[in-house]
C-alpha cells in the first residue's frame, strides 16, 4: 500500500471502510480472483448459481397466489427473500458471474490481464448455469410447484413468461441497472467488517433491484428453465386455469431473447456503471504511479 493511500485506512477495529479503502480492497480481491484454478473457480461458480436460484425459488413461493395483495409489498416481498441468494454468495463463498463483473477494476489498474478476465467471467458463467439450471431441474423432480394447489407453479409460469417477453433493447437495459444494484451491493460488503454487516449491506440494493423489475442473467437461469419444466407438465398448466398463455415461453426465447441481452446488460450495468467509475475516482492515480 502507497504512503499516499494510508489516510483512506482507518486504524484496526469494527469501523467500516471508507470508500477509498473500499476501492483497493475491491481491487486486491480482484487479483485474488483471478488467481484462483479453475478446480476451484468452478465449483464455487456452480455452487452461487445453486444459491441464487434458491433465492429465486424463495421469491417465487412467497409471492405465489398473492392477487390480493398490493403489488409493492409483492414486489418488495420478492426482493427481501430473493435476497437470500447474494446472502449465502458473499457469506457462505461463491463466484458468481456479476457480481465478478468487479475484477474489471484490478484489470484497468493493469493487474489482470485481459485474457485471463474473459476466461474467468466465461469459467464462472458456465458453473453459474449448471448450478442454476440443476437447482431448477431438482425443484421440479421433487413438484415443489404444486404447492397452494397449484399456485407456485402458475407463479413461476407467469414469471418465466413475463421475462421472455421483454424487448431485446428493454431487456439490456434492465440488466444494466440491475447489476448496477447487485455490484453496490458487493462493493457495501467490502467496508463490512462482521457477517452481520454484509448481510446488512446486501438486502437493501437487491431487494431495491427485484421490486423494480430490474433482469439478472443467474436469476433468470433458474427463472426461466424451471418455468419451462413446469410448463411441460400439462396438470401443471390447467392447474393455472387457463389464465396464462405461455406459447411465447420457449427454449428460443429463454437464450436469445432474455439470456442474450440480460447478460449483455449485466456487464454494462456492472464494469461501466460501477467498477469503472469507481476505479477511476479512488485508483486511477495508483495505477499511474504502478505505470
Amino acid at each position: 500500500m502507497a504512503a499516499d493511500d494510508a489516510q483512506h485506512f482507518p486504524a484496526a477495529g469494527l469501523d467500516a471502510l471508507p470508500p477509498g479503502a473500499m476501492a483497493h480492497r475491491a481491487e486486491e480481491v480482484g487479483v485474488t480472483k483471478a488467481g484462483l484454478p479453475a478446480s476451484k473457480l468452478l465449483p464455487l461458480a456452480v455452487l452461487a448459481g445453486a444459491f441464487i436460484a434458491m433465492g429465486a425459488l424463495f421469491a417465487t413461493t412467497v409471492t405465489a397466489g398473492s392477487a390480493d395483495v398490493a403489488f409493492g409489498v409483492t414486489r418488495l416481498l420478492a426482493g427481501l427473500t430473493f435476497s437470500l441468494g447474494l446472502i449465502l454468495v458473499v457469506v457462505a463463498g461463491a463466484e458468481l458471474f456479476t457480481g465478478n463483473n468487479l475484477i474489471v477494476m484490478a484489470w484497468a489498474g493493469r493487474r489482470v490481464a485481459t485474457a485471463r478476465l474473459l476466461w474467468i467471467w466465461t469459467l464462472v458463467y458456465v458453473g453459474n448455469f449448471a448450478g442454476a439450471i440443476a437447482t431448477a431441474g431438482l425443484v421440479y423432480l421433487a413438484r415443489q410447484y404444486e404447492l397452494g394447489d397449484g399456485a407456485v407453479g402458475e407463479q413461476a409460469l407467469a414469471i418465466g413468461v413475463a421475462k421472455t417477453s421483454l424487448g431485446f433493447g428493454q431487456a439490456i437495459v434492465l440488466g444494466a441497472l440491475c447489476n448496477a444494484l447487485v455490484c453496490l451491493a458487493i462493493w457495501l460488503t467490502y467496508s463490512a467488517r462482521t457477517t452481520a454487516d454484509k448481510i446488512l449491506a446486501v438486502v437493501p440494493p437487491i431487494a431495491a433491484f427485484v421490486a423494480a423489475g430490474f433482469e439478472h442473467s443467474v436469476a433468470n437461469m433458474y427463472f426461466i428453465p424451471f418455468a419451462l419444466f413446469v410448463k411441460s407438465d400439462a396438470d401443471a398448466l390447467s392447474s393455472a386455469g387457463g389464465t396464462i398463455d405461455a406459447s411465447g415461453l420457449t427454449w428460443g426465447t429463454f437464450f436469445l431473447d432474455n439470456l442474450l441481452p440480460v447478460t449483455l446488460g449485466n456487464l454494462i450495468g456492472g464494469t461501466l456503471m460501477v467498477g469503472a467509475v469507481y476505479w477511476f475516482v479512488y485508483l486511477r492515480n495508483a495505477e499511474r504511479t504502478r505505470g
